[in-house]
Formats: C-alpha cells, structure tokens, sequence
C-alpha cells in the first residue's frame, strides 16, 4: 500500500502536469477567423512578409491599431488612405458613413459581430453574403489587402464612430 507522503508527490506531480498542459495550450492557442458568409474557417494565415502587428493580431485577435489610433489621429490617417486607395469609399462614402453599402461608423451593424474588431476584420478580408466580395490577398486577389492593411482600416474605422454607447473594441 501506497504511503502519505507517495500519494501527495503523485498528485502534486498529476497537478503540476495538468497546470503546464493547461499553460501550454493557451500559449499555442491562435485566433480562430470564420467567414461572415457560412461560420466555416477563414483561411487567413500568418506569412514571412507579415507585420508584427499582423502577427499578434492573428495570434489574439484584438487589433493594436484600434488603441494605438484612437490616442494619436495623425498614425490613423494610414487606415484613411487604406481605405480611399482601396475603393472602400465607392460602397461606403469617404468617411465611412454608408452610400450604396452600409454605414460602418454607427451602432446599426450589419452583422452583430462588428462589435468587435475579429468580426469587423473577418468581413473585409472574407467578404459577405450581403453583396461585399473578399477583399484578403490570401482568398482570391494578391493585389488586395494584407491583413495588416485590413488592421489598419479597422483601426481608422472604430476612431470614426459615432454611434454612442459602449465601445468594446477599447477595452
């Protein structure tokens, strides 16, 4: 029969076991992109010519422009011009604010999960069923956006809001 003392060690060392698992994973765990079309996986994966920011982005899936914009307007102008060089304005006006497409600056969103900077992101690179094709490099055109370009407009976007209340995307 096992002993106190070898009981405790076994679980000690079953616990400690399971905490580096537990810690393992999450440090390995990416940020899961779908498609706004069908809920199936985004294929946007990270690659060699990727920014730093665009490999944090898509390892956590928050956006380090929105906050970084948000504090100096000067560096969110890089979004503004993401956006008027990539025809963005054709659909939704040049300041964002809807014209053929929707408004992407109030609190009426087209999908509910534009609230957060992933699901605002996932749409512009994979597209929508209400008429938006891909606009990711990687699904389709190379000539389209980096996912650092996308960031960059998303960041521009959420300094343009104005539809009041809650802003998750700063927290």
């Amino acid at each position: 029969m096992l002993g106190n003392k070898s009981i405790k060690a076994a679980l000690l060392v079953s616990m400690l076991g399971l905490v580096g698992m537990t810690l393992s994973t999450q440090a390995s765990a990416a940020c899961n992109l779908v498609s706004t079309k069908d809920g199936s996986p985004l294929g946007v994966k990270a690659v060699d010519t990727d920014t730093p920011q665009a490999k944090q982005f898509l390892e956590s899936c928050v956006n380090p422009y929105t906050k970084a914009f948000a504090k100096d307007p000067e560096a969110a102008k890089a979004g503004k011009k993401k956006f008027g060089y990539y025809s963005c304005t054709q659909c939704h006006g040049p300041n964002a604010g809807g014209q053929v497409g929707p408004s992407i600056t109030d609190s009426t969103w087209q999908y509910a999960k534009h609230v957060t900077d992933k699901g605002l992101f996932e749409t512009i690179a994979g597209g929508s069923n209400g008429g938006m094709f891909a606009w990711h490099q990687q699904l389709g055109n190379p000539e389209n956006l980096s996912t650092d370009d996308i960031l960059k407009v998303v960041g521009w976007l959420r300094t343009q809001y104005k539809g009041g209340g809650d802003t998750p995307w700063y927290n």
